[in-house]
């Protein structure tokens, strides 16, 4: 059959879809300059595909530039069209960033963080996801058998990232039923993000190939595991490692301490980013294995921010592999977003020069709240409502994104929340398993 390869300019959104609008390929370079155009209401898709209250009706215009160095072209072969793509800017028809373009917000972001530290972001996500029609195995959990049911799945996986230039890095069975976790080496600044972005769409475009679905929802069963997304973060200082100092308080620069610190004081606000479905909140719960509080650990996978083992086998420096985890997020949100609010909310640690906190050692859902509050400790929003109002609540924490935004976002979520409203629960976690 006749046809001429495609190229997708897109993005991520709000609703942490990955959406945009293809062209022929032959018109890269002219797009890089004129874009395609794009409407500022889109934003206001949920992912179920309904519109939130929109402060744009059906007014404006927009242009999305695909990005050079965000492309990605893979071919699998065995009659599968070419899989290509390029992650973009919304801006202005006169070049102006869009204020409501996610990849904006974190170069705004990252920005911050340059300009307050001198400081480089350095970093990686971590995805765990699910066969969709995987049977409920007993006794493959971290099983050879468990990788060798899905062999075939992680080695093109593989292929296809280090084809879209990212580095492969391990790729397991992991505890759930049909779950598996695909890691990859760390990058720079906005490409943190972009290379989350692209691997999730690697993997579900290898999986479609292979006839299987996947999912990155949250949590499929309310009584079962969930999918978290860790996303692991150092810094560079022109290039040399600036995280680890072995005189710091937990071995931590006081620059990276005071960062933690920051995201620790506003996790309950910002958590309405982070993990920003309905279902997130079933995953966020005590002995989860995610997060529940807004913690420090050392090596504690219960932890919202963990201060991660180094290896003195590895023949990686100590100050190169030293790096903290941020496990308070998932799958539902966009990698752009997420990094966005995580790096505001460290950079306002630095400037108000908070001081390191103390790493937790402990089960806090034992403590009652008065403990917990002596020791700075809150628990997280128990549901997406009230991390929305936390998140709308804190003047700080919405005054880092641009005007109108906390408003737009939070009535994006208020749509998503009414499409479920008197749906049960298993119901509401199929939907999202189906959705993500």
């Amino acid at each position: 059959m006749i046809a001429e390869e495609m190229v997708v300019a897109c993005c991520t959104d709000l609703a942490g879809k990955v959406r945009g609008k293809g062209f022929p390929a032959s018109q890269f370079e002219k797009r890089m300059k004129r874009g395609v155009g794009w409407t500022p209401t889109n934003v206001q898709l949920t992912c179920f595909d309904t519109i939130g209250e929109s402060p744009f009706g059906s007014l404006g215009d927009l242009v999305i530039i695909p990005d050079e160095g965000a492309r990605v072209r893979v071919e699998l072969g065995d009659l599968v069209p070419v899989e290509h793509f390029a992650l973009s800017d919304i801006r202005h028809t006169d070049g102006r960033p869009w204020e409501f373009c996610t990849r904006s917000i974190l170069k705004s972001a990252l920005d911050r963080l340059n300009l307050v530290s001198g400081l480089t972001l350095f970093g990686a996500f971590e995805h765990e996801f699910q066969m969709r029609s995987a049977a409920s195995l007993i006794g493959e959990a971290y099983t050879l058998n468990g990788f060798r049911l899905e062999r075939r799945l992680a080695e093109s996986v593989v292929a296809a990232m280090r084809t879209a230039g990212l580095e492969p890095d391990t790729f397991m069975k992991e505890f759930g039923a049909g779950q598996y976790e695909v890691t990859m080496g760390p990058s720079r600044g906005v490409a943190i993000a972009d290379q989350s972005t692209i691997l999730r769409e690697l993997v579900r475009l290898v999986a479609g190939a292979l006839g299987k679905e996947v999912t990155f929802t949250p949590i499929r069963d309310p009584a079962g595991v969930g999918n978290g997304v860790h996303i692991h973060l150092s810094f560079l200082n022109s290039e040399k490692p600036a995280t680890w100092d072995p005189n710091g308080k937990h071995e931590l620069t006081k620059t990276a301490g005071q960062f933690i610190a920051g995201i620790l004081k506003y996790l309950d606000a910002i958590v309405a980013i982070t993990a920003p479905s309905v279902v997130s909140y079933l995953r966020l719960t005590p002995h989860r294995w995610s997060a529940a509080f807004n913690n420090l650990g050392f090596r504690d996978r219960e932890a919202s921010v963990r201060i991660c083992p180094v290896s003195d086998l590895s023949d990686i420096s100590k100050a190169a592999q030293f790096n903290f985890e941020f496990r308070a997020a998932d799958a539902t949100a966009s990698p752009h977003l997420q990094l966005a609010a995580i790096v505001h909310a460290g950079v306002q640690g630095i400037e108000e020069e908070l001081p390191i906190p103390d790493a937790t050692t402990e089960d806090l859902s034992l403590l009652d709240p008065s403990t917990l509050a002596a020791r700075g400790h809150v628990r997280l929003p128990k549901s997406l409502p009230e991390a929305l109002d936390h998140f709308v609540g804190n003047s700080t924490v919405t005054g880092w994104f641009p005007a109108g935004f906390a408003d737009t976002y939070a009535k994006h979520k208020e749509c998503e929340m009414a499409f479920l409203e008197g749906k049960p629960q298993q119901e509401i976690c199929s939907l999202y398993e189906r959705v993500y």
